[in-house]
């Protein structure tokens, strides 16, 4: 099977800028991945591309075709979103703090270091470097941190880490004369956003906007030379026209009357370079020791949002400096804040945290609330119908995600020790958690709450966790008793102990066929139990290395446990053999981390399976540990099938076979020696950092790398995707094609007429899947009829999966009036046989039209039924009158 990554789960955002597209299209960096979530359909995904490291800037195109995003290696991924394909690659010299899209999306204005470089923005032109630099300003003694476009893409104010903020003009002057840029002087702390405001009714630049990192906001105003400001509306480039004699004339402003022509030569230098900015108040946002961490201007409702690093927001209304709205959202500081094009939605981040809120100010309503898990996910499991994913991880929270949809709908966080293990029951309305608390808890899926508790009568620490597939009996593994323990579902009550390991418990799972308990241990042994019928163990099975987890092959004919010596091992636990092992160190193997001494051939750390999983049908077993790689088996040759590398994160430790040696020093590994002042992008000013014992005189802070690892695996019921639990989050793989390119989205209107010419022209697929975007029920129901029998299979395979749920309701009316029954019956059947797989993942959204089908299914079963039997009985009537004749 081709599995490939469908979503990343477990975090929504995890740093950098947010960006929401088209008013509907939320996009946030998740590690070295971009997520995209449907506001309007409550929809996550994540884009099929992967940086070299973790992205830190995105920025859209006007037009939302296009996607930049810079990685904090400075690698910059140019992205058609649309098709959710990689166009070009480049990398940049300096770090970069801002990206933006000028307005008219021909330029892209890239704050780079202490530079800001113009680059003209590739299109869908094939050409050798579609990267051309415009022009480059180096008129900065620290580094920049915001860029703005005025909104005739020809100015730019631009903030910097040296306390000001510039006004580029970016058309150089034609007289040569290089004339320095404006300053807007007066900050007493770095800027961390500039804007240029316009007055509304000319759609000018006649004002400013700067916000300093000490809780400062400066309103600036513009004024032209001997001429005042022009009654607050001075002229803009973008609404100069020509006359007949080839002069710039201003329209619809009263400074017609001032300055009735200007001169053509004089205008090329740019009207902003002949006139003043002064500053016209000072405003301060009274946070006490906050500081502001991330702010956005929007133009048409003259607004401020502003996050600080206390987790308040606040939103002001320019120019008066009102205040709206001030809250609190989060314990930690806010790294995003943006308004959407409308103006009407605020999204916010907190990378921290995982935190991803879209809000709307005007109701006070959430429109998106998004929490991941800010430590790592150690567990996961699938619910029977693979429709939905719980994860337990080290922040003592079990959550439950829809896996169609990507969102988390409930979070538990009764438990306050690490979740450790997640069982789902059969009937998909209850949900086992396992902790180092002590607790096993079991969550009611309905009602949202803990309804049980089962406990011991001293507190040990669970590691795993199991139930049979009645549901009557839970039994637990733990960590420093080196026990299992066994409870009645329905009572609660502590039914038995069953003793025998010399080591913790890692591993539990049940037969699918019968009663019988396997567990594994790090005393080298799997032991089989009989819960039901007796104590003791059953049958133990020993082996040379240390046994780290166990799994039961779906017939439960077969038995597959890992040992730290990299080996897989199968057993036949009804006769008790070793039917074969695989040796797989070599192929989990990879990765050096940056404290290792030995190189990544000669060590020896980390080549052995921590989790196994079977497939649904046994044909093949993943496996996955502390590697980059996970590796898919076939069971019955024993052959590698498959190694899937879960990143290409450079930001994680162990993702390189070799290391460059520059990067080693006496002092360790460089990347782990933090050399540079962070007071800015941490939020903490040098006082508050002494107290709590950062950054002392002397010390040299190593914050590390997370190493990658994956710690759970898990494949669907039916067979169709497999979850990974790894240092990033939440791989989602599927075989599924979750984006489907459409052609009728390109170029051709969707009109009744575009659906009786496609008829004419006898292409019925076409016509067809116009008919369904059309939503017009009468053109779905004709363009149906017009599909010949022989190419209903050929036709229901070409449907988009968006479309079937209006196909299916159009079939279910067509039953309850149609006389052509088989042909209904038919594009039924088909449809099933095309898109069943997508059907079953999806039913819950399907349900309505489902069950209206189902209905009308029943209805005329039941007729011919009674029908048949009429008939049945008249026949026999007949038959036995015309004997006695």
């Amino acid at each position: 099977m081709n599995f490939r990554v469908h979503n990343l789960l477990g975090a929504p955002y995890r740093g950098g800028n947010a960006v929401i597209s088209n008013n509907t299209l939320l996009l946030s960096p998740i590690g070295n991945r971009i997520a995209v979530t449907d506001l309007l359909k409550s929809e996550t995904s994540t884009l099929p591309i992967q940086s070299s490291s973790n992205i830190t800037r995105i920025a859209v195109s006007p037009d939302a075709t296009f996607v930049l995003a810079v990685d904090d290696r400075n690698r910059c991924l140019f992205i058609n979103l649309r098709r959710r394909a990689l166009l070009h690659r480049i990398t940049f010299k300096h770090r970069v703090a801002a990206v933006k899209f000028s307005p008219d999306g021909s330029l892209i204005a890239v704050a780079a270091g202490k530079l800001v470089q113009i680059w003209r923005s590739p299109a869908f032109r094939r050409e050798y470097f579609p990267f051309e630099l415009v022009r480059t300003f180096a008129d900065f003694d620290a580094k920049v941190t915001a860029v703005d476009w005025s909104p005739d893409s020809r100015y730019l104010i631009v903030g910097s880490k040296d306390l000001t903020a510039r006004i580029l003009c970016l058309k150089k002057l034609n007289s040569g004369v290089k004339k320095r840029p404006f300053l807007l002087l007066g900050h007493r702390d770095s800027v961390v956003g500039s804007f240029f405001g316009v007055n509304s009714k000319a759609n000018r630049v006649c004002k400013a906007y700067t916000i300093t990192r000490d809780c400062y906001l400066f309103s600036w105003g513009f004024s032209f030379d001997g001429e005042g400001e022009l009654d607050g509306e001075p002229p803009s480039p973008g609404t100069l026209e020509r006359d007949a004699e080839g002069n710039l004339e201003i329209s619809e402003s009263d400074s017609v009357r001032k300055r009735k022509k200007i001169d053509v030569e004089n205008d090329d230098e740019g009207y902003l370079s002949r006139g003043k900015w002064e500053l016209l108040r000072k405003d301060g946002f009274m946070q006490g020791s906050a500081k502001v961490t991330a702010c956005d201007y929007h133009r048409g409702l003259d607004m401020v949002v502003v996050g600080f690093s206390n987790g308040v927001f606040g939103l002001y209304q320019m120019p008066d400096f009102v205040c709206i709205h001030l809250l609190s959202i989060s314990r930690e500081k806010i790294t995003t804040a943006v308004f959407n094009e409308l103006g009407n939605w605020l999204t916010f981040g907190c990378a921290k945290l995982g935190q991803l809120l879209v809000w709307e100010w005007r109701s006070e309503s959430y429109i998106l609330k998004q929490q991941g898990h800010y430590f790592d996910v150690n567990c996961v499991a699938y619910s029977a119908d693979s429709q939905l994913i719980a994860t337990g991880a080290d922040d003592n929270k079990v959550k439950v995600w829809t896996l169609s949809s990507g969102f988390c709908f409930v979070t538990f966080s009764e438990h306050t020790n690490a979740v450790t293990a997640l069982h789902f029951m059969a009937n998909n309305n209850c949900l086992l958690s396992a902790s180092l608390d002590g607790t096993i808890r079991a969550w009611d899926l309905l009602r949202y709450r803990n309804f049980r508790t089962f406990t011991t009568p001293s507190s040990r620490q669970f590691v795993s966790l199991t139930a049979d597939q009645s549901g009557e009996v839970i039994c637990a593994g733990s960590s420093d008793s080196f026990e299992i323990f066994v409870w009645s579902m329905r009572t609660g009550r502590l039914l038995d102990v069953l003793s025998g390991h010399e080591a913790p418990v890692h591993a539990l799972m049940f037969s699918p066929t019968n009663a019988v308990l396997a567990s594994s241990s790090y005393d080298k042994t799997v032991r089989l139990w009989d819960v039901f019928d007796g104590k003791g163990a059953v049958e133990t099975f020993t082996h040379t290395h240390d046994v780290l987890t166990v799994a039961y092959r779906p017939d439960g004919r077969q038995l597959a446990c890992s040992t730290l010596d990299g080996q897989i091992h199968f057993w036949d636990p009804m006769e008790g053999l070793l039917m074969y092992t695989i040796e797989g160190s070599r192929d989990i193997a990879g990765g050096r981390l940056m404290t290792d001494r030995r190189s990544a051939a000669n060590s020896t750390s980390g080549k052995f399976f921590t989790t196994l999983c079977y497939s649904a049908d046994g044909s093949y077993i993943l496996a996955g540990g502390s590697s980059r790689y996970i590796c898919m088996y076939d069971v019955a040759d024993q052959v590698l099938l498959r190694r899937f590398q879960i990143t290409h994160n450079l930001s994680l430790d162990g993702v390189l076979d070799i290391l460059n040696s520059k990067n080693m020093t006496e002092a360790g590994p460089l990347d782990l020696i933090d050399d540079d002042n962070s007071d800015i992008e941490e939020g903490v000013d040098k006082q508050t950092r002494g107290k709590i014992g950062l950054d002392l005189p002397g010390s040299m802070p190593n914050h590390g790398r997370p190493i990658i690892q994956t710690k759970f695996l898990r494949i669907a019921p039916t067979g169709r995707s497999f979850v990974a639990a790894t240092t990033e989050g939440v791989l989602v793989y599927s075989v599924d094609e979750s984006f489907i390119f459409d052609p009728t989205d390109l170029d051709i209107n969707v009109t009744p007429e575009a659906v009786e010419e496609a008829l004419r022209e006898n292409q019925p697929s076409k016509a067809l899947i116009l008919s369904l975007r059309l939503n017009e029920d009468s053109f779905i129901k004709k363009c149906t009829f017009a599909v010949s029998p022989p190419d209903i299979p050929a036709v229901a395979t070409s449907i988009p999966y968006r479309y079937i749920q209006r196909l299916v309701e159009a079939l279910a009316d067509l039953l309850e009036n149609c006389p052509h029954l088989e042909f209904i019956l038919r594009w039924c059947q088909e449809l099933c046989k095309a898109h069943g797989n997508s059907i079953q993942q999806n039913s819950r959204n399907l349900l309505p039209s489902l069950k209206s089908l189902q209905k009308a299914i029943t209805r005329i079963h039941q007729d011919l039924a009674d029908t048949c039997s009429s008939n049945e009985y008249m026949l026999r009537y007949l038959c036995s009158s015309a004997a006695k004749e």
